[in-house]
């Protein structure tokens, strides 16, 4: 199967580049003005950039771990989302660096000696910083292996790399469960230490994969257009694609609300302390548009199964998921951070800039660094043949 080559015109990279660093000048200007407003913003959108990487990884793992041959045809899209990890890895790491005394638990003046022991230990600048570097790195190494065998494929005609790829995917999956959930954990939730969900992991996750469809489907769509999947992405793979995103889109939802409802009906004051102020005044408006974006859009949308083979209506769904992805984590993160009131101004535009123009120009360089597709795939043809 011989598919053209990518071919992005320098000229749309350098543009692609000048929104990276006229964001990063906003985000710099903002840091002298107003230090906690520019921080939030470089942790939302290094947070946002990484678990799109992962996201990628974690597709890939699936995938192989479930037997399924059904994306080959596209694999090398989630793969070249991997392209994200390293540099949003050392974003993510500045970010906490930047805060480290921050997350610190006695900076924040809890309890005596003794009271919080574990959070106390926990929250350890150092075990705090070793951990950070730990999750970045175990992530980078995992996803440049799966990639990295996926890829030899290609050069080893006739050799099948399937036990090892659905070792390495298992081994994937098992550091991903943990080291997501105490990601959120360390890098989020912790904004607010005396508050806990122990539902916080699955909800990171759910927002994750949302997020990693989307951009999945539209880098998929696009590259359909632009030529090297042109006949290979079908409206099978698309069809299928919208299922998953509409289902994750209703996981997230009901994650959501059983968050909420076990800590509404319970209503006890360190826990309802996350949702009252998220609930009631300025924030209010913003976790509702939360759940337009990232459910009632998504699931309206994509009942119907003519939207789910529509490219026009899966472009504009998976552009309020990202959008949606990005109300979410601004609503975890900023009113711990910066306050009660919400704000959007030049530092957030960049905040979205920033992640749109980085991840394009990262994932086009992945993208093409190897054949658009996996010819030495066995199940390649089955992919391409798929509901033939």
């Amino acid at each position: 199967m011989n598919s053209p080559q990518l071919a992005v015109a320098p000229a749309f990279l350098r543009k692609l580049m000048a929104v990276v660093v006229v964001g990063a000048v906003i985000l710099g200007v903002t840091a002298v003005v107003s230090p906690d407003r520019a921080w939030a913003n470089l942790l939302l959108l290094s947070y946002y950039l990484i678990t799109l990487g992962l996201g990628g990884a974690l597709f890939i793992a699936l995938t192989n771990v479930c037997g399924a041959s059904w994306s080959v045809a596209f694999r090398r899209v989630p793969e070249a989302l991997t392209g994200l990890l390293p540099v949003a890895g050392v974003l993510v790491l500045v970010a906490v660096a930047l805060r480290l005394p921050q997350y610190a638990w006695h900076h924040h003046g809890h309890g005596g000696p003794g009271t919080f022991w574990f959070k106390e230990l926990w929250l350890s600048s150092k075990f705090f910083a070793v951990r950070a570097v730990a999750f970045v790195l175990l992530w980078i190494v995992l996803a440049r292996i799966l990639v990295w065998n996926s890829r030899r494929q290609d050069t080893r005609a006739g050799v099948s790399n399937v036990p090892i790829n659905t070792g390495v995917s298992v081994l994937f999956l098992g550091v991903f469960a943990i080291t997501i959930s105490l990601a959120g954990v360390d890098w989020i939730m912790a904004l607010e230490p005396l508050w806990f969900s122990t539902m916080w992991g699955v909800y990171q996750f759910s927002g994750l994969i949302m997020a990693t469809l989307a951009a999945m489907i539209i880098a998929c769509i696009c590259l359909r257009r632009m030529g090297p999947l042109e006949g290979i992405f079908t409206d099978e793979h698309l069809h299928d694609l919208g299922k998953l995103l509409m289902g994750f889109s209703c996981f997230w939802m009901y994650i959501w609300f059983s968050q909420y409802m076990l800590i509404w009906y319970s209503n006890i004051p360190e826990e309802t302390s996350y949702f009252i102020p998220r609930l009631h005044g300025p924030w209010a408006p913003v976790v509702v548009g939360s759940l337009v974006l990232n459910w009632i859009i998504p699931f309206f949308a994509l009942l119907p199964r003519p939207s789910k083979r529509s490219e026009s209506i899966m472009l504009r769904v998976c552009v309020v998921v990202l959008i949606g992805r990005w109300v979410d984590l601004s609503v975890m993160i900023f009113p711990p951070v910066i306050g009660t009131t919400p704000l959007f101004g030049l530092p957030e535009l960049a905040s979205v800039a920033i992640p749109c123009g980085l991840a394009s120009w990262l994932f086009f360089r992945s993208f093409s660094a190897a054949p658009p597709v996996p010819a030495g795939d066995p199940d390649l043809v089955a992919s391409l043949h798929y509901h033939a």
